[in-house]
């Protein structure tokens, strides 16, 4: 099975239990949290540290969607949940409720920004030289490459999804991650460039 195949078939297993949740059935709400909450967590990882304030975000907006389920349409759960995150987060930070000891200095001024990819690619990888090899690449990615590549990478998103979740037009997705790529290719050894990207596409 081809990953996006895979990530169709796994939107339909949420879709049905957010339907069963829109219903009333806290069971299933309770199973689609638990599905995406490592997700949900990576992802608010390229935004702060703070763990505690990341689990306070998480826990707040699955309050929220429970509390208006009955108003709220989900055609893309993932989707979804990281716009629901990031829109939670970018908020707290406009309120000034961290100090910039907690944030990185550019999130407090470019709030679209993102700190680093902590996830680790997890399926075919054995080789732990390797592994670390892409991810001190990734890392030194500029914040908002980062943040598509964990997106389109991690996550499987398609480049207009992207681009709705970031608020920037899918061209500018495409220049992002053509430059990550670039970038990822000239940094890397040959072998593991072509580890990364056999991996991941």
């Amino acid at each position: 099975m081809d990953q996006r195949q895979r990530i169709i078939e796994e939107n339909g297993y949420l879709l049905e239990l957010w339907q069963k949740a829109k219903a009333g059935d806290k069971t299933a709400f309770c199973q689609l949290a638990e599905k995406q909450y490592r997700s949900l967590f990576a992802y608010a990882t390229n935004f702060t540290d703070d763990r505690d304030f990341i689990k306070d975000s998480i826990q707040e907006i699955f309050i929220r969607i429970w509390e208006k389920r009955a108003t709220v349409t989900i055609q893309f759960v993932s989707i979804y949940l990281f716009k629901s995150l990031r829109n939670q987060l970018l908020q707290e930070f406009r309120r000034n409720k961290y100090t910039l000891s907690s944030l990185h200095s550019q999130e407090v001024i470019q709030l679209s920004d993102c700190k680093t990819i902590e996830t680790e690619i997890e399926q075919g990888e054995t080789d732990l030289e390797s592994q670390h090899k892409v991810r001190q690449a990734i890392n030194t990615l500029p914040k908002r490459q980062q943040e598509v590549v964990f997106l389109k990478f991690y996550n499987g998103l398609e480049n207009d999804q992207i681009a709705a979740l970031m608020e920037i037009n899918r061209q500018s997705v495409a220049n992002l991650l053509y430059k990550a790529l670039g970038a990822l290719k000239s940094q890397m050894a040959f072998y593991t460039y072509w580890l990364f990207t056999s991996l991941l596409f």
